[in-house]
């Protein structure tokens, strides 16, 4: 199986290139983050302190995760329910970030992830997928976008969803999320060594995508 793992900060676009590529490519699009989102979910209904590792581990054998998929576009839920709506919040956002820094959590999601790779050509996106999840992908981009860009592009994607935000909020959160997913001790957000960087700062989203797959196509030889 043909994987791709892209991996980056918080809003450089990682999501929407890796469903562009994968439709393009006719592969499975996997959004790991959408599974640390749905377990910060759980935790938050059960007004569990997301940052409280021993409590967020007893709650680990209560969950239950499926991920399904249709034309590529992965559907996650939870205890049976789609939550594909739900987890999509500034909120759950956090959430995703608390819980992802426990051990226990990675462990429990990493086996889930690992057996679609196996199964399916794959683009996974995430902070550790070249690093961790897949490490022996044959293909690893880094993209990444200055923070400004990042933070508007965020905002923008939020008001169409009919978030109420400020652009400032939006900045200053993912300035703490880039800290906290960059320096916990389990998994940080880094580039992998062999990966390779797109600075898509300058870029427009059909750029992007384009240069993905110039990217693609110069390591996958086609």
């Amino acid at each position: 199986m043909i994987n791709i793992a892209i991996d980056g900060p918080s809003g450089a676009g990682k999501s929407s290139l890796a469903k562009a590529l994968a439709k393009k490519l006719d592969y499975i699009y996997v959004d790991t983050g959408a599974l640390y989102r749905a377990v910060g979910l759980f935790v938050r209904s059960k007004e569990v302190e997301p940052t409280n590792m021993a409590e967020v581990e007893k709650l680990l054998p209560l969950i239950s995760l499926e991920l399904d998929y249709e034309n590529g576009v992965q559907t996650v839920y939870l205890n049976g329910e789609n939550v594909n709506e739900k987890i999509r919040t500034p909120e759950m956002s956090m959430y995703a970030s608390a819980v992802s820094a426990h051990p226990p959590v990675r462990t429990f999601l990493l086996d889930l992830q690992k057996n679609i790779a196996k199964k399916h050509n794959v683009i996974m996106d995430g902070r550790d997928i070249g690093t961790v999840i897949l490490p022996d992908a044959q293909v690893k981009i880094y993209l990444f976008a200055d923070n400004e860009s990042r933070a508007k592009r965020r905002y923008e994607e939020l008001l169409q969803k009919g978030e109420k935000v400020t652009l400032e909020s939006v900045l200053e959160e993912m300035n703490l999320r880039d800290h906290n997913d960059s320096t916990r001790k389990t998994a940080p957000a880094v580039q992998a060594p062999d990966a390779i960087p797109l600075n898509n700062s300058q870029l427009d989203f059909e750029g992007t995508v384009d240069a993905a797959l110039e990217i693609i196509g110069k390591v996958l030889g086609k």
